[in-house]
């Protein structure tokens, strides 16, 4: 009896965990699935079988849904394009033995990723305004450009949502840039130097594909979160997504469907169809960079 109690003793400390992941995660996870395959407007009335019907309105005749894949899209291609490069750049930089006062380089940029969303909207909001903003009144009119209406017109706004997420998660890639650079043994750039390589093929032959798996992983969080962005353009230009609809995201059309018009069938699909496409993209990059080869 003693020793069957000593087997059990084990998963009775760890089931607490697991009952609370099964009762909050799992099992929501499961009924939203399933909610997807029927129409409930509201919460009392009872839902109704339509099957794949809010999958094909999705796809064949919510332009908004469309236009709201298309502004995340656009915010992700930024961030793999522009953010992940920017901290690469960054980390090489800060990597540099010559620097002093790495450390608190280090602290300094990891400081905007523990600042709360809707606090960082909010303070560009100010940033963005067209007539007293920082942008327009500190760099652009002293280059002799007219106020640029950011948060106003539809060309911009996505642009600046870009340049928010630039200034909030630069820092923090580039750190685990860092953390990668810091594992390259020395031996091999120096063999490569004294083989002739330059600084450059240093760089692409033996610095990158080292960086693969951290690569691999900042890659993947930057598709996550570019899907999965709120609170900043939600702050910045409203829920609407401001002017046509150009800072409109998927997880702010999902709000406004579920949570404003209580349309929870269609909202379960909404959120299915952003899971699926994260999925696709992640497995996709993963693949064009090669991450599962042993090598």
């Amino acid at each position: 009896m003693f020793a069957r109690g000593r087997k059990i003793a084990p998963y009775l400390f760890i089931s607490p965990f697991f009952i609370g992941y099964a009762i909050f995660f799992l099992l929501p996870v499961i009924q939203s699935l399933q909610l997807s395959f029927f129409r409930q407007v509201g919460l009392n009335k009872a839902p109704r079988f339509i099957g794949v019907d809010n999958y094909t309105r999705l796809l064949t005749k919510d332009d908004l849904f469309i236009k709201s894949l298309t502004n995340t899209t656009y915010y992700a291609l930024g961030s793999i394009l522009v953010i992940v490069p920017l901290a690469l750049l960054l980390a090489l930089i800060l990597h540099s033995p010559k620097l002093r006062f790495r450390e608190f380089f280090r602290f300094l940029y990891f400081t905007p990723n523990i600042t709360a969303g809707v606090v960082v909207g909010i303070i560009f909001g100010l940033v963005f305004e067209e007539q007293y903003g920082l942008i327009n009144n500190l760099l652009l009119a002293p280059l002799g450009i007219d106020n640029v209406r950011w948060l106003r017109e539809p060309r911009w706004i996505m642009p600046s949502i870009i340049l928010l997420g630039v200034w909030k998660f630069t820092g923090i890639n580039a750190i685990y840039f860092m953390v990668g650079l810091q594992n390259i043994p020395p031996e091999l750039k120096e063999a490569a130097r004294v083989d002739g390589a330059t600084r450059w093929q240093v760089f692409w032959h033996v610095t990158l594909p080292m960086l693969r798996p951290i690569l691999a992983f900042v890659l993947t969080f930057a598709i996550i979160g570019s899907y999965n962005l709120f609170a900043e353009p939600a702050i910045l230009v409203g829920m609407e997504g401001g002017p046509n609809n150009a800072g409109l995201t998927m997880t702010m059309y999902l709000y406004t469907r579920g949570f404003r018009e209580l349309k929870m069938g269609y909202a379960s699909a909404i959120g299915y169809s952003l899971a699926v496409i994260i999925l696709a993209l992640t497995v996709l990059q993963l693949i064009l960079i090669r991450a599962f080869r042993e090598d």
